[in-house]
């Protein structure tokens, strides 16, 4: 027979029972929640991505095109030149700072942006003076930013894109061409193929290094690297003539 007394006891264990049910029920809630928006965020932040490094004030703009439109274009300070490589996505403003960080995930215009800036080794001159020149970028998906530079490392597409321009300074007033010369895939820890500072030892481990050869180097020497998509230790490095 049921007391009052266990009819309360059993009412109180209800009524625990409900509140933790309860609280399960809103746990769950929070974390569906939460859920959605990790992934909306995620969604979001491709995209944002995505769109630096498409932006169209930029892509307007050719390497053939008047210099007078690097000044149009309202970029920031640390301009030092433009890259450019017909059919091959390859079409950006060069930035140099103080130090490799300052473009790393700022975009042109000097605002924040994980896809960053194609830019200039703060070692080297913003005049392309030196025997050997380093130009960095980001490894973006679809061919964005130097992700484009996966292309080359197939060489009929190397052989067939080989020629690029370079305008130099804020203005352009230099227009110098670009011929690809070598392609390779490097260990980022290789320091002679990041060492601006002594050239005869980046052309010499470019040169003995490379896995597509298309001739040697006519003059100085000017890089472009990238992080390989595959594993990150290693860098794309392509190499051209800069003359």
């Amino acid at each position: 027979m049921t007391t009052p007394q266990k009819v309360t006891e059993l009412n109180r264990l209800n009524k625990i029972f409900g509140i933790l049910n309860n609280l399960h029920d809103g746990l769950l809630m929070i974390v569906f929640v939460a859920a959605i928006l990790i992934s909306g965020y995620g969604i979001y932040d491709v995209w944002y991505v995505y769109c630096h490094a498409d932006d169209s004030r930029l892509t307007e703009f050719t390497a053939d095109s008047p210099a007078s439109q690097l000044e149009r274009l309202h970029i920031s300070e640390g301009l030092v030149g433009w890259i450019s490589f017909k059919d091959t996505g390859i079409n950006f403003p060069v930035m140099q700072g103080n130090s490799n960080l300052t473009f790393l995930n700022r975009d042109p215009y000097g605002n924040f942006s994980l896809s960053g800036s194609i830019f200039l080794d703060s070692r080297n001159s913003p005049e392309f003076t030196d025997g050997y020149s380093l130009i960095y970028g980001h490894h973006m998906e679809y061919g964005k930013m130097f992700g484009a530079l996966d292309a080359f490392l197939d060489s009929s597409y190397a052989s067939s894109h080989r020629n690029g321009t370079l305008l130099i300074g804020r203005d352009g007033h230099r227009k110098s061409r670009l011929t690809v010369f070598a392609v390779m895939r490097s260990d980022a820890k290789e320091l002679a193929a990041f060492d601006v500072e002594n050239p005869g030892n980046a052309r010499d481990y470019i040169l003995s290094h490379a896995q597509i050869k298309l001739g040697e180097p006519s003059g100085n020497i000017l890089a472009l690297s990238t992080c390989d998509g595959e594993d990150d230790s290693m860098r794309i490095i392509i190499a051209c003539s800069l003359d």
